[in-house]
């Protein structure tokens, strides 16, 4: 009886062991999908970017269809630059449809166009350009990996280490850099207008190629100042650039890092007024400007004519005109409305809904109403400072008196 169980067990023991080895697989027949972990296991493509671990991709085997190389590569970048660099990918197969990039360990930098599709130089080789930023000195440039798929399954992988790069900063302790690195930079126009009794408000249109426009900023002024617009077709760019200066201020200067001719250029602009004035003080009170003065001076002599010839000819149609043209005379000489804007209400330079936003009530506040345009109302109000400050806000920024 032991015999037969021990028979028995043997044999239990024995058909076991040839399940599992039916289901061991070795780790290189596994699928390679799991093992990169660039798709979830129902093999559904994924195009975000999965930034994988470097020692994880040493070992992964990859066929030799795929081929990594630079094109360009600079030597030389500075902070907050906006870099190039240019990659070459020679595919020696025809069994892939698609082309994926991802990006590997990078530190203190971003990769500004990430998702930027590999374009043919002919049958096999096909190039990329991507453009980087990096931020602090002990930046990392990523590994750089290509895959391959074909039918949303991964058939080749590659994978280019970066180049050594030099990191540098540029004029330290200068308030007068404007933090921009250009290839060139022109003003195109600029226009300085009266912001309020001690300050001027200055507009720069800007135009810059292979630049980081997006960082510009003039440390000699205050904290007001901004880009109201900007266009970004990389590598040209223009921004509308607003800043208030103090109205003793007679010229706005500042310096960028010009990489053609490998030094700084200096730009200054008078801080000239001009006869015309920004919305935000174009007729700041229409019953103060000199043309509603000669208006209602000459609402007034009409007024005085024919009421003279009503008292010498005496005829009612003269004094029909007299009460009409009283009545116009009295609601046209009323003062200007005073409401209450809320707490929160945003004041715009512009009538206009992307118009640059340069104040914001923190308490409820009585204003003057000088006019309206559509959906905005033009208000006068005094800041902390007891300067009269014109402006635009939206109809419902008013609450109840």
């Amino acid at each position: 009886m032991k015999y037969i169980l021990f028979i028995i067990l043997l044999i239990q023991t024995i058909f076991a062991n040839n399940d599992f080895v039916k289901e061991e697989l070795p780790v290189f027949q596994q699928d390679p999908h799991i093992l990169l972990r660039t798709q979830p296991q129902d093999n559904q493509f994924n195009n975000s970017l999965n930034y994988l671990n470097e020692k994880e991709v040493e070992v992964i085997p990859t066929s030799k269809n795929l081929y990594l190389s630079y094109i360009e590569f600079p030597k030389n970048i500075y902070k907050n630059q906006r870099f190039e660099i240019v990659l070459k990918a020679l595919i020696t197969t025809d069994e892939f449809d698609t082309i994926q990039t991802r990006f590997v360990d990078s530190k203190n930098m971003n990769v500004l166009n990430p998702e930027q599709p590999w374009m043919a130089v002919d049958k096999n080789s096909f190039e990329n350009r991507f453009f980087f930023k990096a931020y602090e000195e002990d930046f990392i440039l990523p590994t750089f990996q290509v895959l391959l798929y074909k039918n949303e399954q991964l058939v080749d992988l590659a994978y280019l280490k970066p180049k050594e790069i030099r990191f540098s900063k540029l004029a330290k302790g200068d308030n007068s850099f404007s933090n921009i690195i250009a290839k060139d930079l022109i003003i195109n126009t600029y226009k300085t207008k009266q912001y309020n009794n001690k300050e001027l408000l200055t507009i720069l249109d800007i135009d810059a190629t292979y630049s980081n426009l997006e960082d510009f900023y003039l440390k000699e002024f205050s904290k007001d100042q901004g880009i109201s617009s900007i266009e970004d077709e990389y590598p040209k760019q223009h921004i509308l650039y607003y800043v208030v200066a103090p109205i003793h201020k007679k010229e706005l200067s500042f310096t960028y890092f010009n990489t053609t001719l490998n030094r700084f250029n200096t730009v200054s602009i008078p801080l000239k007024l001009e006869d015309e004035l920004v919305s935000t003080q174009t007729d700041l009170n229409p019953n103060n400007s000199n043309f509603e003065l000669y208006k209602k001076i000459a609402l007034l002599v009409v007024l005085l004519l024919f009421l003279i010839l009503f008292i010498w000819k005496r005829r009612y149609i003269y004094l029909i005109v007299v009460l009409i043209l009283t009545i116009v005379s009295i609601i046209y000489l009323m003062p200007n409305k005073n409401l209450i804007v809320k707490k929160g209400s945003l004041v715009y330079i512009l009538p206009t809904n992307k118009s640059t936003i340069f104040y914001e009530f923190k308490n409820n506040r009585k204003v003057e109403v000088l006019t309206q345009k559509n959906e905005y109302i033009k208000i006068m109000f005094t800041d902390s400072n007891l300067n009269k400050i014109i402006g635009w806000v939206k109809e419902d920024s008013f609450g109840k008196n």
